[in-house]
């Protein structure tokens, strides 16, 4: 009888025990399945952050309906990639804050061929390994205006991307400074301005080499910044190799 109690005692524990280890994976099954559901809303809500007013996608209307053409808003880098609420949370969980875009895939996501950085009022472009690329303001011109006989387009399609890393570096360091290309002035970071049209090259090695204009529609009170934009040409995925013998200067 003894051994009787004592083997249904054992038993007992071992069908808590099962219960027990049943009910905790249930449980963290449930978890994470809450963890994505929440997952899914913020993204919900910071795509929804992110679009630019009505007004501004009623009035590019007719813009937007050509090919490679588009309107987002950058949130400015300084403030929602890095800013913490007093318990320490992020405001924006998008790697980047939403400071970034890619004119190609379309995405604000830093590390998908970003093109574009907004940071402390600075547009920027260049931002892993020997990517790089460069701008110029051409001021208050109507985006509508600009195409391939823009002066300025067809000197940034002229432009011929270094396929040696060496010079691609040099390039990087020349442009951060500031360069003349045939008579137009440009540069890898131009300051904000509202109501104006920016030429932009970016090259990500391995990935894209494009040339897009656009144009400051807005800059909202909290630092970020509206713009609409049409893809000019792609040139193809740029190759890089390491040269060890190229003469930089």
């Amino acid at each position: 009888m003894k051994k009787f109690c004592t083997a249904a005692a054992t038993l007992s524990t071992l069908l808590l025990a099962s219960l027990t280890v049943f009910a905790q994976t249930e449980s963290r099954s449930d978890m994470l399945k809450e963890l994505r559901k929440k997952h899914e809303e913020i993204a919900v809500l910071e795509k929804k952050f992110l679009e630019p007013s009505e007004e501004d996608q009623v009035k590019y209307a007719e813009f937007l309906r050509q090919s490679d053409t588009g309107l987002v808003r950058l949130l400015p880098r300084d403030k929602f990639d890095t800013e913490t609420y007093k318990d320490g949370k992020k405001s924006i969980v998008m790697r980047g804050g939403g400071a970034y875009y890619s004119f190609v895939r379309l995405a604000h996501e830093y590390g998908f061929g970003s093109d574009l950085e907004l940071d402390h009022g600075i547009f920027s472009v260049g931002f892993a390994g020997a990517d790089y690329g460069f701008m110029t303001n051409l001021g208050d011109v109507p985006i509508e205006s600009v195409g391939a006989d823009t002066h300025g387009v067809d000197v940034f399609g002229a432009y011929k991307t270094p396929r040696q890393e060496p010079l691609a570096r040099r390039e990087y360091r020349r442009l951060q400074e500031g360069a003349d290309l045939d008579g137009v002035s440009v540069k890898s970071r131009l300051p904000v301005a509202a109501d104006s049209t920016y030429l932009l090259r970016s090259i990500n090695y391995g990935d894209s080499d494009v040339l897009v204009v656009f144009r400051v529609v807005r800059v909202d009170s909290d630092g970020s910044a509206v713009i609409v934009w049409k893809l000019l040409k792609k040139y193809g995925k740029p190759s890089l190799t390491p040269a060890q013998t190229v003469d930089i200067g």
